[in-house]
């Protein structure tokens, strides 16, 4: 979808009831019966099935802001309502990477952030902008006392991460939450850039992201290989769709993928043994956290891995999983595309 039609949304409509949280805590392990969490995380995604996707897309036309570049005080629609935020924020605290990407490539460096599991650390790309934001627990265990502590004026996360921590971190500082990370990252994008009055640079950024994508399409030609995305998880093997991050740049990019993989959900998922499912043109590989916590050298130690065509024909390859899985953001994005191109366009 285009930068156009995304666009900066009407305030009033609300989302608070945008999606129902009743399935947190379990997760489906079929083959894209089941939306899932983007990044690595234990939470379920919080509802099921392509059209639940679609319907969080929609919702988000509800958020963002009607306030004047410069005007404060401003109120936010979001996923969980309504927030007003009295002046400029100059102290913000990010619970997930996204809005870390986010706030720093709108050139705020903030004062606390919440990891993933998969690594504690502030992820090399952002790390030279990021300043040094202080420890807050991680995006499934959030310290509300290291929070509180750092006296911030605004909060930034989703309601897939930490919608039950909402009302605690609202007594600490405006919070402003998207639906959840991942597939919606361009609306979860203009809705920080809202909270921070910097919807302008925001826009810039998406737009160059946007031309760069469809560039890449072009050059790489009419003859388009097909992407297969798999990411090798410690309890898990997931061939990533439509509805994931990787997914919509991949989209923007107008590259095909293998049709197990063209579903409305985040990923399928499939065991060691249907490992062939992974084939196409070209094969990008992912592993969250510790690769020896995973099967990645297992399967691909199995036959049916050293068939695949694209791994006989040397088109299949590691990628950053910090960057195409985790980044979740703008500056990721386009870093994804400048592997894309290494690889694609010759």
């Amino acid at each position: 979808m285009s930068l156009r039609r995304r666009g900066t949304a009407a305030v009033g409509l609300a989302v608070a009831a945008a999606l129902s949280l009743s399935a947190c805590g379990s997760e489906d392990g079929g083959s894209g019966g089941s939306a899932k969490s983007e990044g690595g995380d234990k939470k379920a995604a919080v509802a099921t099935g392509g059209k639940d996707f679609a319907d969080a897309a929609k919702k988000t036309a509800g958020y963002g802001t009607d306030a004047k570049d410069g005007q404060f005080p401003r109120t936010l629609t979001h996923a969980m309502g309504k927030t007003e935020i009295k002046s400029a924020p100059k102290r913000v605290v990010v619970l997930d990477v996204g809005e870390l990407d986010n706030v720093v490539s709108l050139g705020v460096k903030p004062v606390g952030y919440a990891p993933s599991e998969g690594s504690a650390a502030i992820p090399s790309y952002l790390k030279k902008d990021a300043g040094n934001p202080k420890d807050i627990g991680t995006i499934n265990n959030l310290n509300l006392e290291a929070i509180a502590g750092l006296k911030p004026d605004l909060i930034l996360g989703s309601q897939l991460r930490a919608a039950d921590k909402y009302d605690e971190l609202s007594k600490i500082a405006p919070t402003v939450f998207s639906i959840r990370p991942g597939f919606t990252w361009k609306e979860n994008y203009l809705l920080n850039a809202a909270a921070l009055d910097r919807t302008a640079k925001a826009k810039s950024e998406l737009g160059a992201y946007e031309a760069k994508a469809k560039k890449l399409g072009e050059d790489i030609g009419p003859d388009k290989p097909t992407i297969s995305m798999v990411r090798y998880m410690p309890d898990r093997i997931r061939l990533y769709a439509k509805a994931s991050f990787i997914g919509t740049i991949l989209d923007d990019a107008g590259l095909p993928r293998p049709k197990n993989q063209q579903i409305n959900d985040l990923a399928a998922e499939i065991s060691p043994e249907k490992i062939d499912e992974a084939d196409a043109d070209w094969i990008f590989t992912g592993v969250y956290g510790d690769v020896k916590a995973t099967e990645r050298d297992t399967t691909q130690a199995n036959p049916l891995w050293k068939n695949l065509k694209a791994v006989k024909e040397g088109r299949a390859k590691d990628v950053s999983d910090e960057t195409w899985y985790l980044g979740l953001g703008v500056t990721a994005a386009d870093l994804v595309l400048d592997d894309l191109r290494a690889d694609l366009v010759k």
